[in-house]
């Protein structure tokens, strides 16, 4: 899919308003069939849902975007466009919008992503490094965060061979700084992708966003080192969701930085000691899982909803996040009114999404 400039702001506008995230993203423009006409029903529906329209992106506040964009070295990179990483395109909350640097096709090979603590034991900054340098021997792309500790192993190790770099920053900011030449040698010589707009610093917050990139463009996790409750963890979790290999090396129990590690091993991950391991346990999907590109085809979808299903629905919601399926399942009407409800409430700042496809009320 190739979108005319017009289409590309339309499409960041939406992606940048107030109450809009991947989901509503999607589901608006396979409703409206364009960017330039669901800016345009938003007001309305955000009416419906008893709610004030949300405040829409200006032009110029995306041309300024696009300007800076320009400026860092980097482009946009749309969810259905050819380069758009295909495994990624596979998750529910694919980003609609990357800004990216450096060699796009990276991104379409096979991947795995090398996460770990960020104050990792030499002994684990060196395994990370190891494997990452024999992946890349293998032909695989190493995806990690560019953090401290296991990130910055994997990311040297196979610089040579192909590496991808996701920051929770915009494109134009090295975090953390002592990464910034690290930082820079991914962009010309790997693949560098942020989901925030240029000049947003990185914020507690903008993490999860990206590890679900890390995970959702990789076949499988390998967790080298990390506390329990830590960041890598989520990141195998979300690899987990997604159906992809979760992988871990085990270590020493009376550290805390390898609990994690072996927890995840105890539930069931894949014990991995080098990167001959890694590859034995991703032979059997690396070949076909990137295999289908984005289909972005609208869907039909069904008329408005009355007053009477709308009230139905948002009986069903409560403060405590449900999986959208159990609302379909419960609800007297179609599934299609049933998603448009839940995207008028949302538009009307009414409603929350979370992980795993569940809505709550604000």
């Amino acid at each position: 899919m190739n979108l005319s400039s017009a289409e590309r702001i339309d499409r960041l506008r939406l992606i940048r308003s107030a109450n809009i995230g991947p989901v509503t993203y999607v589901q608006l423009l396979r409703r409206f069939g364009s960017a330039a006409a669901a800016l345009d029903a938003i007001p309305h529906l955000a009416a419906r849902a008893g709610g004030k329209a949300p405040r829409l992106a200006s032009l110029e506040d995306v041309r300024r975007e696009i300007d800076d964009v320009v400026r860092a070295g980097a482009r946009h990179l749309f969810l259905g466009e050819p380069d758009y990483p295909r495994l990624l395109a596979e998750i529910d909350t694919a980003p609609p919008v990357l800004t990216v640097r450096g060699d796009a096709a990276l991104a379409n090979r096979s991947c795995v992503a090398i996460v770990g603590a960020r104050n990792a034991s030499a002994a684990a900054c060196r395994l990370a490094r190891e494997l990452a340098t024999g992946l890349a021997r293998e032909g695989v792309v190493v995806v990690s965060g560019l953090a401290r500790g296991i990130d910055t192993n994997a990311h040297v190790g196979s610089l040579d061979g192909g590496t991808v770099g996701v920051i929770a920053s915009g494109i134009d900011i090295a975090y953390p700084p002592e990464n910034a030449a690290l930082q820079e040698d991914v962009a010309q010589r790997g693949f560098l992708i942020a989901e925030q707009p240029p000049g947003r610093e990185p914020l507690a917050r903008h993490f999860p966003y990206r590890n679900r990139i890390i995970a959702g463009m990789s076949v499988g996790t390998v967790v080298v080192e990390a506390a329990p409750k830590s960041g890598s963890l989520i990141t195998a979790r979300l690899a987990n969701e997604a159906g992809r290999e979760v992988m871990a090396v085990p270590g020493s129990p009376l550290d805390p930085r390898a609990q994690g590690c072996n927890q995840l091993i105890r539930d069931g991950a894949t014990l991995i000691q080098n990167a001959a391991d890694v590859m034995e346990t991703i032979r059997p999907i690396a070949g076909h899982v990137a295999q289908r590109a984005f289909d972005y085809n609208a869907e039909p979808v069904g008329g408005d909803a009355s007053d009477a299903e709308r009230a139905e629905i948002t009986s069903l919601l409560s403060p405590v996040p449900v999986a959208v399926d159990e609302i379909v399942r419960q609800a007297d009407c179609p599934p299609a009114l049933v998603q448009l409800i839940l995207l008028e409430l949302e538009l009307a700042g009414r409603l929350e999404r979370h992980a795993g496809g569940r809505v709550s009320l604000c």
